[in-house]
């Protein structure tokens, strides 16, 4: 039997699975959202090889690994009656990922995140009249908690219905939660929620850019429009994805809810800011609390310049300004206690990470998977047993 992972092309998913691969051994069978086999398996290399070589993802695939061709928004993911079939008769465990993050689009967001968690809820009650599934584990987010100010939140304070939401992104990954303590009240569900995921402790590489590029630009400025000591709640991936795994796999967790963040001992503006500086050896910048509202102004009226790379930038911070003004953080006691494990200090890996992005100017210098490896592929005429 294995683990049914959504989002593991994504950049939190691939660290996921990585780690479930590497680390726990695990077999793993992926929804990926393609038109074969083989293009799949492209993709899936793609978001993999910040993880692994060529050769040990091809090992992994050949033995651990089982691509099933959906889209969580069809119904049964657009499988075949074999495929699905397979999946209630041979999942153990769900573990929900995937969701749009565009907080942009509200179409987007309810699509992805509420009628493909509404679909991947109806595979669990379908596999629970099979046989007994062991956990649902679901990536939501801390800003469920809704547009707070100046407060640091608990998990079981964060869900307020009269309290207004930041963005269709935070609404609908509320709603998500709700939908599936509602659906699955006899099956063992596990919430997690990361603050802003951000940067990899252990290596400066990413294949994530909005936030970087956001960050980037803040990080060049000589005058801020942010207050110094709001509190920044970054958290770093590696640390996510080990809690993630960790909690999933374990029989009997202490909660069903788990802040993912850097809680109390999150850094401020100025603590992030003065250490980029020594890292560049330049003059610190000055904050300029008084700028915050008629630069919001500036970068809504930028933000709707289509077609130019200002435009661009101006969407980026439209979107993730409000992230950095609400000086909340979200206490992680329940995660540290449990796991052992604690976030790094973003000014301890924010350098190399912000010095990776900008010097491949926000992309990273992805590999081909070798020709003769895109072959070896599971054809996908028939579900088969992992080995």
């Amino acid at each position: 039997m294995a683990i049914l992972v959504t989002g593991s092309t994504g950049y939190l998913g691939s660290y996921i699975v990585s780690e479930l691969l590497q680390n726990y051994h695990q077999n793993v069978l992926l929804l990926i959202r393609s038109q074969d086999q083989k293009t799949a398996k492209i993709k899936l290399w793609k978001a993999l090889q910040l993880h692994m070589d060529s050769s040990k993802f091809q090992q992994l695939f050949n033995t651990n690994i089982k691509i099933f061709l959906g889209d969580l928004t069809d119904q049964k993911f657009g499988l075949g009656t074999d495929e699905y079939q397979f999946l209630t008769k041979e999942v153990q465990s769900i573990l929900h990922v995937a969701a749009s993050l565009n907080r942009k689009s509200e179409k987007a967001c309810l699509n992805v995140n509420l009628r493909g968690t509404l679909e991947v809820a109806r595979l669990a009650r379908n596999i629970l009249k099979d046989h007994e599934l062991k956990r649902f584990s679901h990536v939501s987010t801390v800003a469920v908690a809704g547009v707070r100010q100046n407060k640091v939140i608990l998990e079981d304070e964060a869900i307020d219905w009269n309290i207004s939401d930041y963005d269709p992104y935070a609404r609908t990954k509320k709603f998500c939660e709700h939908l599936l303590r509602e659906l699955l009240p006899d099956i063992p569900l596990t919430i997690f929620r990361p603050s802003i995921v951000l940067g990899d402790s252990r290596q400066e590489k990413t294949t994530q850019f909005d936030m970087v590029q956001a960050f980037a630009f803040l990080a060049s400025l000589t005058m801020l429009p942010l207050r110094p000591e709001d509190r920044l709640d970054i958290v770093n991936v590696d640390f996510v994805s080990q809690a993630v795994t960790h909690i999933h796999q374990k029989k009997n967790p202490r909660f069903d809810t788990y802040n993912l963040s850097s809680g109390i001992k999150s850094q401020t503006c100025r603590q992030i800011t003065d250490a980029l500086s020594t890292f560049q050896n330049r003059h610190r910048p000055f904050y300029f609390p008084s700028l915050i509202k008629p630069v919001k102004t500036m970068v809504h009226l930028l933000a709707k310049k289509r077609n130019s790379s200002l435009g661009q930038l101006a969407r980026l911070l439209e979107v993730f300004l409000p992230y950095l003004l609400w000086n909340t953080v979200f206490d992680n006691s329940r995660i540290v206690q449990e796991t052992g494990m604690s976030p790094s200090r973003f000014t301890d890996y924010c350098y190399p990470l912000y010095k990776f992005a900008t010097q491949n100017n926000f992309q990273y210098p992805y590999q081909e998977l070798p020709t003769s490896l895109e072959e070896e592929s599971h054809d996908g005429s028939s579900p088969t047993t992992l080995g």
